[in-house]
């Protein structure tokens, strides 16, 4: 799957070259470190899992299996040690949690620094690196803030501003999640690696224009985007993509402390795998490839697409629209569904409860959750072209030019660069009609 820039594919990213290729160039692999083992410290301090005080005892080194009672099998085997410096206990998926997590921080925060470092340093590039600055905070801001998060917080302490919306989407309690504490490290987990995903983007995207890679390929630096207020309106709606998408994927987690995964229906599971995976996948990977996004929504638009985007469109459009029984009671969510639960009305008419908690979390729960993820899904597929402007005007122009014909989206085509065998939007031949004296 290509990137914005058109030089990135999905299994790159996924690895992170791009990071940790800039990490190595600029020899900051120890300070990726540093950061790490400074966050693990802070989580085993912060979190209990260290206690420094002098005890009397002799060094006792245990191996917990189990609980004896079945319960928080998540925390066995653990490792609990006592010695005269004070108790140290490891639990084995909260370690886990922190370990992975504390790579995630370190690579991030050693981003971040060498960002900061080389876009505030004086150089021959001064202009174009100034204009990368407002790019680089524009882009991915929501994402950065995460990693930053991540390296002051305990897992615990960071997830939890987000448990009270999810545990309305799961329709359980703030108290059940913080109970099941392997859903606060899953949590942790994907915010900070979705947080160094935007920041591999960032680097593959912008890397020559920020003048941080190697000079054979800065050649291929693209066109920055103009801070337009199409531009703002992008920013904010692939930021509420990023952020609503992951909450509402991690409330299928949340959900699983309620109802156990193995013991549920076929309802349920097409809840979470096509209500919410699908849909919250769909609206990520909007958020992160909007042109790529762009291209596929073109595509499941004319055959032999055409039922892939059936299948998106009703997976967004049962997210939101009424469910009749007993649809609801094997397990399907809506939000109208809960909207007519908040109002009271009977399980008979497809109300679904929407959970304890009411007032500002719930009403941003809604939209978070279920109107901005399934609602922009929907209208993409209906109207693509209005619902990508905005975003495809925060992105940046390919060097090569893109991959389609004359669009006011994609901007115009550099010759020789039509995909064999694609033709351009209609949108893109109503534009060169409509703009005939527009430079090719």
């Amino acid at each position: 799957m290509p990137s914005d820039s058109g030089g990135i594919d999905l299994a790159s990213a996924l690895t992170f070259r791009e990071v940790r290729s800039f990490l190595r160039r600029s020899h900051f692999l120890g300070a990726a470190a540093f950061f790490g083992l400074l966050y693990t410290l802070g989580s085993l301090l912060y979190g209990g899992m260290l206690v420094l005080t002098p005890l009397p005892a002799g060094t006792t080194i245990e191996l917990l299996t189990g609980s004896g009672t079945g319960q928080g099998a998540w925390n066995y085997p653990g490792l609990l040690v006592v010695a005269p410096w004070g108790v140290l206990a490891l639990p084995f998926f909260a370690t886990f949690a922190m370990i992975v997590v504390a790579v995630g921080v370190g690579l991030g925060m050693a981003v971040a620094a060498l960002l900061i470092y080389r876009l505030l340093r004086p150089s021959p590039e001064e202009v174009a690196r100034t204009k990368a600055v407002g790019i680089a905070t524009g882009l991915t801001p929501a994402m950065i803030s995460l990693v930053t998060i991540g390296s002051c917080c305990t897992t615990t302490a960071a997830a939890t501003g987000g448990v009270a919306l999810i545990a309305q989407a799961s329709g359980t309690t703030t108290a059940n999640l913080l109970l099941n504490n392997w859903y606060l490290g899953v949590a942790q987990i994907a915010i900070v690696w979705s947080a160094l995903f935007g920041q591999e983007l960032l680097l593959a995207v912008y890397g020559g224009l920020l003048g941080l890679r190697d000079p054979g390929r800065r050649q291929r630096a693209p066109a920055a985007p103009s801070m337009t207020p199409s531009w703002w309106a992008g920013a904010a709606l692939r930021t509420l993509l990023v952020v609503g998408g992951l909450l509402w994927s991690l409330s299928m987690f949340a959900e699983w402390t309620v109802h156990p995964p193995l013991q549920a229906g076929v309802g349920w599971w097409v809840r979470w795998l096509v209500q919410h995976q699908l849909v919250a996948a769909v609206a990520v990977g909007i958020a992160f490839f909007p042109r790529p996004a762009y291209r596929f929504v073109l595509a499941v638009r004319r055959r032999p697409w055409v039922p892939l985007g059936v299948l998106l469109g009703g997976a967004a459009a049962s997210v939101l629209v009424w469910l009749p029984p007993p649809l609801p009671a094997w397990g399907l969510d809506s939000l109208t569904g809960e909207l007519l639960g908040g109002l009271g009305a009977p399980a008979t008419w497809g109300a679904i409860a929407p959970g304890p908690v009411g007032g500002t979390a719930l009403a941003l729960r809604w939209i978070l959750e279920f109107v901005v993820p399934a609602g922009t899904i929907l209208a993409a597929l209906v109207a693509p072209d209005p619902v990508f402007r905005p975003l495809l005007a925060t992105v940046a122009q390919p060097a090569e030019g893109p991959e389609f014909g004359p669009s006011p989206f994609l901007g115009p085509a550099a010759p020789g660069t039509a995909i064999e065998g694609r033709r351009p939007s209609p949108v893109s031949d109503l534009a060169s009609r409509a703009a005939p004296s527009d430079p090719p």
